[in-house]
């Protein structure tokens, strides 16, 4: 059936479920490719680069592909549907695989840079499916739709990184070049996420919403919210804040792991531990969810800053403890997701609806341009101070989100 009659021919509530199943299984798939490349991009760019304070540019590299590509595939899927944007950022991820492969056998580390921001651009495209669970949903389910595909990121997240050690074991098999073994994993589930998306995901859920929208007649004034555009700017310093934070800490603790771990144990700890920090990442989002429905946005904000400051304390005061740096990243993960939900939620109520996509839009690139100034940034602090010291400076983010929550809340 053609994509353009789609609309007049199907239940759309039965498409939506289906739409949803499938979104949540690309999330999975994609999950564990992107886990493979957070653990291994700052191991390899040490690596081939042979300076740690550059192995900050891994995560520079992929945040920074994920910023620049976040709105032309936007403006992509507005044109031509969800399934075509997410179908070309998986295929820039399986490129920027194979790229990274030849980096590392070529060892040109400009090379492995290029391969890893392709990777992002595939991560921006990923980050579309939250909001592809949306284009059908009702008002009563659009929350729990949502929430069913951000979840399904935890599964790829924690699994993803669990994958390095086996990997390394399958690559050295077969003669692939040192840290490469688990881009084999990364690779097939991109090309299976791949295929999921360009033969299931029919119709087009985003098409689908445009032409309902466009048979409509009826219009309903839904943009009751009054514009607090200083409370909204609150909020997208916050999350980029908080991303700063999170992103620059776990981005260098795989190489400082490499420093504390036996040589043949290094990729069963950092695949451990990135797991269970990407766990607290996603994993209990709903809870901080209800709170902040329940207690206020920014009461979670700051326990977001509560989590952090008490990661990075566990983190600067026991560096040298491996069991230390894992609570320091669980820790880590839980303030970032206590911080970006109410975030969020705070950017979406303080902003009437024709503008959130704009500043939704500004939020995500400001936040993943933020992070990746801050991975350069950490790789230097890290050999110039160590792990101890990366902690120290990543509170100045912290305190300065606690200050701004204090002048916001005296000005309302």
């Amino acid at each position: 059936m053609p994509e353009s009659t789609a609309g007049a021919a199907v239940d759309v509530t039965l498409v939506q479920r289906r739409t949803v199943r499938v979104l949540a299984s690309g999330q999975v798939l994609t999950g564990v490719a992107f886990g493979s490349t957070l653990s291994l991009g700052a191991l390899l760019a040490a690596d081939l680069s042979g300076q740690e304070a550059l192995s900050g540019f891994a995560t520079a590299a992929v945040t920074l592909g994920a910023a620049l590509t976040a709105i032309p595939l936007a403006r992509l899927a507005a044109a031509r549907g969800r399934r075509f944007a997410l179908s070309i950022g998986n295929v820039a991820a399986l490129v920027g695989i194979a790229v990274v492969i030849l980096a590392a056998a070529l060892r040109v580390f400009p090379l492995l840079l290029v391969g890893i921001a392709l990777i992002g651009a595939g991560n921006a495209g990923t980050l579309q499916a939250r909001f592809a669970a949306t284009d059908l949903a009702t008002t009563a389910r659009r929350g729990r739709d949502l929430a069913t595909v951000v979840w399904a990121t935890t599964v790829g997240g924690v699994v993803g990184p669990l994958l390095l050690a086996p990997g390394e074991v399958l690559g050295a098999g077969i003669g692939m070049p040192r840290l490469t073994g688990a881009y084999l994993f990364s690779f097939a589930a991109q090309a299976c996420a791949l295929a999921l998306y360009v033969l299931v995901l029919r119709p087009d859920p985003l098409l689908l919403a445009q032409r309902r929208d466009r048979e409509s007649a009826a219009t309903v004034d839904v943009d009751a919210v009054v514009d607090r555009p200083a409370l909204a700017r609150y909020a997208m310093f916050a999350i980029a804040a908080s991303h700063v934070t999170m992103a620059s800490v776990m981005a260098m603790t795989p190489v400082h792991l490499s420093h504390i771990v036996a040589p043949d144990a290094v990729t069963l700890a950092v695949g451990v531990t990135i797991a269970l920090h990407v766990f607290g990442m996603y994993g209990l989002s709903p809870v901080f969810g209800i709170l902040a429905d329940r207690v206020g946005r920014i009461a979670v904000v700051i326990l977001g800053q509560v989590l952090l400051a008490a990661a990075l304390a566990i983190a600067g005061t026991l560096p040298w403890s491996q069991a230390g740096v894992l609570v320091a990243l669980v820790l880590l993960g839980l303030g970032w997701s206590a911080a970006t939900v109410a975030g969020s939620a705070l950017l979406t109520e303080a902003t009437p609806l024709a503008a959130r996509p704009r500043r939704q839009g500004r939020s995500d690139t400001l936040m993943t341009a933020s992070a990746a100034v801050g991975s350069v940034l950490a790789g230097v602090i890290l050999g110039a101070a160590g792990y101890g010291g990366l902690a120290l400076w990543a509170l100045v983010p912290v305190a300065a989100v606690c200050l701004g929550a204090v002048a916001v809340t005296r000005r309302r």
